[in-house]
């Protein structure tokens, strides 16, 4: 019964939200629901750790992968001019923010970041919709979601463009007017 209250508390709080203009956030917000009596409790999953990025991407068994993390980190420091944190176990994100909905659930994400998967590089990007589309056209090989990219290789993009995506998404959440509150910390 308790996992069940859980489940309602997920789907009322789920819908609740404004999914296209909150999208980036809720992509990145990992919720694990907890249950007290009738209260639902929550707690981001994906918090910023002082776990070391350096040690994580040494750890980066793929030797390609691992290379392609290090520029990956170059590219992202030399873009944002913002220091390099672990989020969770396995993101990088360079500032932050905090948010706060309407519904009182509040909590910080990285204004930028990426994540070397196994598979596809993972890239945390968000800018405004027709900014996005020309700067992709031009990027190379690519898939995409709202407010990720994914790629296999960097040798398969232009890394001048996607240098140009990462300064138009930091400025995007800086200035961007979002339908919920947001700070952002540098």
């Amino acid at each position: 019964m308790e996992g069940t209250h859980s489940n309602i508390y997920l789907a009322t709080y789920l819908s609740s939200l404004d999914w296209k203009s909150d999208f980036r956030v809720n992509l990145l917000h990992i919720l694990i629901f907890h249950t007290r009596g009738d209260i639902a409790m929550y707690e981001l999953k994906t918090k910023e750790t002082d776990n070391s990025v350096m040690e994580f991407i040494t750890k980066i068994e793929h030797p390609k992968k691992q290379v392609e993390a290090f520029q990956l980190l170059d590219i992202f420091s030399e873009s944002t001019g913002l220091e390099a944190k672990m989020w969770g176990t396995s993101i990088i994100g360079f500032g932050s923010y905090h948010y706060k909905y309407a519904s009182g659930h509040e909590g910080d994400a990285p204004l930028i970041g990426f994540s070397p998967r196994k598979a596809k590089h993972s890239l945390y990007i968000a800018i405004d919709d027709t900014e996005w589309e020309k700067l992709l056209t031009r990027l190379g090989k690519y898939t995409a979601g709202k407010a990720c990219v994914y790629i296999n290789k960097l040798e398969d993009i232009d890394l001048e463009i996607l240098k140009e995506l990462i300064r138009q998404s930091v400025d995007y959440m800086k200035t961007h007017p979002f339908d919920f509150e947001v700070k952002v910390n540098d």
